[in-house]
């Protein structure tokens, strides 16, 4: 399951090509929990700021291309204006210039909680703004009554096979939301370009809402025999929602999964998936469409899926090998692997690996 939805989000939120997203953070610069009150100030003098930037710097070269670059792919290629997060190999991720520990320390938790709410990183990332508790709560409140989805989605999850891949369902339930589009309908009709961004966050924030529901109700249909996901409490937060439908109450894995969703809801600009839904979406496409495609391109072995594939490797190591594995069986182990290639799996296997270190040294 992939629910890194924020940072994907973002540009379609404010808009088509013209409306990037916003602003360096600042900690509650604006007062009011209603988010769209918000981006409906930031939007235009962030627009302003944009078009003053490309009249004075739009001929600017940044970078050349090479054959290498094209033929790979456009590997190291300048090619995507990203604010929200950048990521550096030393240091990890940064969001909207803060690290994981900032932001842990930053935004606001659940009542008794110790770790951020992804409500609170969504805020920052959009706005560029670190949340109140107020500005939080009332996101989490907002999403909970947008949640529910349309019986078509809900039937054609029960209908699926048990196996076709949860990714393959989550990127068909999501496009089949499309059905509920207010920016596709908007369109049809004619509505005035200077509009879009409003519509585009309706969506945007009906689907964010809606994803917990997808994901749930697919675990529940592979694993727990079909059983019924429950009704969403407005009263609780979007993870806390989330672990509920999924039917684990433990305290401590909803703290976990409010930490997960949080320092995976946004991951540069030009992976894979992050790319995917960008241009997907400069075709306006509707924030279902976009994001469907996304998800097809995480789905991919050498990009969301290479999680699973590091996962069924250690499985398979654990069975061929045994508990007590020496050095040495293990270097043999990675070889073998290595020289039948499979390099992406063992490749992923170091960058997880690297990852969770330096978060456990930033902590």
């Amino acid at each position: 399951m992939s629910l890194i939805t924020a940072g994907r989000l973002c540009a379609r939120i404010l808009g088509a090509k013209n409306s990037p997203c916003v602003l360096i953070a600042a900690r509650h610069a604006s007062s009011s929990t209603n988010l769209k009150d918000v981006l409906s100030d930031l939007i235009p003098k962030e627009q302003a700021r944009i078009k003053n930037f490309k009249q004075q710097h739009g001929k600017t070269v940044i970078g050349q291309i090479t054959v290498d670059m094209v033929y790979g792919g456009m590997r190291g290629m300048k090619g995507l204006v990203y604010e929200t997060s950048v990521l550096d190999p030393d240091e990890g991720i940064r969001f909207r210039g803060y690290s994981i520990p900032e932001c842990q320390k930053l935004l606001p938790k659940a009542p008794g909680g110790a770790e951020p709410l992804p409500e609170g990183l969504f805020w920052l990332l959009v706005t560029g703004e670190v949340p109140s508790q107020e500005q939080v709560t009332w996101l989490s409140k907002e999403w909970a009554k947008r949640a529910a989805l349309p019986s078509h989605v809900v039937t054609m999850l029960d209908n699926f096979p048990t196996n076709l891949h949860p990714m393959s369902q989550f990127s068909a339930a999501i496009t089949a939301l499309n059905s509920e589009s207010n920016f596709a309908r908007a369109y049809a009709e004619g509505v005035n370009k200077a509009k879009y961004w409003e519509l585009i966050y309706e969506d945007s924030m009906d689907l964010i809402a809606k994803l917990p529901c997808i994901a749930a109700k697919i675990y529940r249909n592979l694993y727990r025999e079909g059983s019924s996901i429950g009704a969403i409490d407005s009263n609780l937060d979007w993870s806390y929602n989330f672990t509920n439908m999924l039917g684990y109450t433990d305290p401590q894995f909803t703290e976990l999964m409010r930490l997960y969703l949080t320092i995976h809801s946004d991951h540069e600009g030009g992976n894979v998936s992050a790319h995917t839904s960008h241009l997907v979406g400069s075709a306006l496409s509707d924030p279902y469409l976009s994001f469907a495609a996304a998800m097809n391109g995480l789905a991919g072995p050498l990009h969301g899926l290479a999680n699973q594939e590091v996962l069924v490797w250690l499985t398979s190591l654990q069975k061929d090998l045994g508990g007590e594995v020496s050095d040495e069986q293990l270097r043999d182990y990675i070889w073998n692997t290595l020289n039948s290639g499979r390099v992406w799996t063992i490749y992923m296997l170091l960058y997880e690996s690297t990852a969770v270190l330096l978060f456990c040294d930033a902590i």
